[in-house]
């Protein structure tokens, strides 16, 4: 049965690094939320100064609720805070409203990884949608055509695969980004910038996590698919 085969187990150590990247960015965001910047600036304040002299001048911010809800709508070109970012000047706060600013230069000047996320976007959402549900149907059904449907699963879900794969860099640049900003417009200094950094690869655990659960379900997909050869 496709829940009690060997290939169950392979799942183990993706399911222990993704809850070591929830706690770590849980704990590293707690942290680094009660430490309020030199600058007392707070994040929506920065993000403002930020979009306004970069090529997302026309980016506009709100505030949205909820708990690290915080991203950037290319669709209609909004950067939303969430109520626990938008209104604090903490290390923390600032990091994430940066890395969210990061993204919407990175779609103002077409980085070319967030223009093909956003092009497999829609294949990925159909993957992740009905492959295990076309897959799960061809493995408990042995009559002729349920293999089709297997092969149809894998390679609709191998799209989702690829979107979490790609997203890997789109997450790495705006990073990047954010940091240099942050130093260069002076907004944190160098031990607050730190702190930022910190906030920031535990926030990129939880992505990496992601691709590796992700990775290992289509490997799985593959080596039952295999068995019923």
């Amino acid at each position: 049965m496709f829940y009690f085969d060997y290939t169950f187990w392979l799942l183990i150590p993706a399911l222990i690094f993704a809850l070591y990247a929830q706690s770590k960015v849980k704990s590293t965001y707690a942290h680094f939320s009660r430490l309020a910047s030199s600058s007392r600036m707070t994040a929506a304040e920065a993000v403002e100064e930020i979009l306004k002299y970069s090529p997302a001048s026309n980016v506009r911010v709100e505030r949205v609720p909820g708990h690290l809800t915080d991203h950037y709508d290319p669709r209609t070109r909004v950067l939303r805070l969430s109520e626990s970012v938008y209104d604090s000047p903490s290390i923390a706060a600032l990091g994430v409203a940066a890395h969210e600013a990061g993204h919407a230069i990175q779609h103002a000047q077409g980085y070319a990884f967030l223009v093909l996320r956003n092009a497999i976007y829609p294949i990925a959402s159909l993957g992740s949608n009905l492959a295990f549900p076309l897959f799960f149907f061809g493995l408990i059904f042995s009559r002729s055509g349920a293999n089709i449907l297997m092969d149809i699963g894998i390679l609709l879900f191998t799209g989702a695969v690829a979107f979490t794969v790609i997203t890997l860099p789109v997450e790495f640049d705006a990073s990047r980004r954010a940091l240099a900003i942050l130093r260069e417009r002076g907004f944190l200094n160098a031990k607050e910038l730190e702190g930022a950094r910190k906030v920031l690869q535990a926030a990129a655990l939880t992505y990496v996590a992601a691709t590796a659960m992700a990775a290992i379900q289509l490997l799985r997909m593959i080596l039952i698919r295999q068995s019923r050869d």
